[in-house]
């Protein structure tokens, strides 16, 4: 599936919003979200004008406003979202080459690519050259609307946008832009390598990315032993599909899981909590032929040794997993469509909080009580 490519503007349309939007913005560690209004937008060719109807807080925004991720300010953050088009220009179609239109409901993806550089052209397009991304750019004159956390977003040409309908709500929705999408690649990597169906996977992390990607694998086969040191995010997985939870800290517990799984070894891992013990203990563990996904390590961390002879002679594959392409997030809204409602993803998400109460929100975040952290701009 190409990424839409991103045409030089040779059009162009004043959008009037009244009243108007409302963003909040980040101007850096240690001050509180200012409001800001917008009173238009222009849209370029390719663009679209989306009112948001729920955004959440991923942990990235909690690490940025926290001071351990670097940041332009001013920021809107916010990368996880789900809203309806008020305002398409000319023709612009959706990943499934459906043409947009006003009132459709939508997410999109977390960047913007050209479509025409040599990454984009090698299938990298979120590594583009001309790579933007929302919820992480500086605000700028006529793309004020550039992250979740405001009442609109201004999508730029060569956003994947995906359709999603009307049936499934919006805390299911919003996060599958970043943590389900994510999940998505970091199970369609292993499985390059390994055949899911029937695979030992071992999953370090019962976040949102880790949880969802327990769901994915289990769906394709897969028996997926979940490590995570708190026993509530350990119990929650058992609803996503694990097949055996255990406590990394716990000395034995994989080679116990193992054996009541009648396996002898893991053929697949996705590290995907970030932690420098959880990256070790996957490289440790993998088996012969095996492959880890890593995905969590996206903030500065300690630098891991790797055996070079193990490596070679396990027949190792690490891969890394950032972001996602658009088929990702196409299959990732699929899953969640046709199989959303095994499992119960929608409590992972906790009351909404008002677009006012973004600093609130965020620290509510940071507790993670709550997987996840809903805002709702219409409050």
């Amino acid at each position: 599936m190409a990424l839409p490519v991103a045409a030089p503007a040779t059009a162009s349309r004043d959008v009037d919003l009244s009243p108007p939007a409302t963003a909040m913005v980040w101007l850096g560690h240690g001050r509180r979200h200012e409001t800001i209004a917008v009173p238009g937008v222009r849209l370029a060719e390719g663009d679209v004008l989306v009112e948001v109807e729920l955004a959440t807080v991923c942990g990235s925004d909690v690490h940025t406003v926290a001071g351990h991720r670097k940041a332009p300010t001013p920021l809107v953050l916010g990368h996880e979202y789900v809203g309806r088009i008020v305002a398409v220009l000319d023709d612009v179609r959706a990943l499934d080459g459906v043409r947009l239109a006003v009132g459709d409901r939508v997410v999109w993806s977390i960047m913007a690519a050209c479509g025409r550089c040599d990454r984009c052209a090698r299938g990298l397009p979120q590594k583009c050259r001309q790579l933007l991304k929302y919820g992480h750019e500086r605000v700028m004159p006529r793309w004020e609307l550039s992250g979740g956390f405001a009442t609109h977003v201004h999508l730029r040409a060569g956003t994947a946008i995906v359709r999603v309908g009307e049936t499934l709500p919006a805390a299911v929705l919003a996060p599958a832009t970043c943590a389900a999408a994510t999940a998505w690649a970091a199970v369609d990597r292993a499985s390059d390598i390994v055949d899911l169906d029937g695979a030992v996977m071992l999953v370090t992390g019962a976040g949102l990315i880790g949880l969802t990607a327990t769901a994915i694998a289990a769906g394709a086969g897969a028996r997926v032993i979940v490590a995570d040191p708190d026993p509530a995010r350990r119990t929650l997985a058992r609803s996503f599909g694990a097949s055996a939870m255990i406590d990394p800290g716990e000395p034995g517990g994989l080679a116990r899981a193992l054996r009541r799984l009648r396996a002898r070894e893991v053929t697949a891992a996705i590290e995907a909590s970030g932690a420098a013990s959880a990256v070790a203990f996957v490289l440790d563990v993998i088996g012969v032929g095996g492959v880890v996904t890593l995905v969590g390590s996206v903030s500065p961390g300690p630098a891991q040794a790797l055996d070079p002879e193990r490596t070679v002679r396990n027949l190792t594959t690490i891969r890394g997993v950032h972001n996602y392409d658009p088929d990702d997030l196409a299959g990732a809204v699929g899953f969640l469509q046709e199989h959303g409602h095994r499992y119960p993803f929608a409590q992972l998400v906790g009351r909404p909080h008002p677009l006012s109460g973004l600093d609130a929100a965020l620290e509510a975040a940071a507790t993670g009580a709550d997987v996840r952290v809903a805002i709702d701009p219409r409050l």
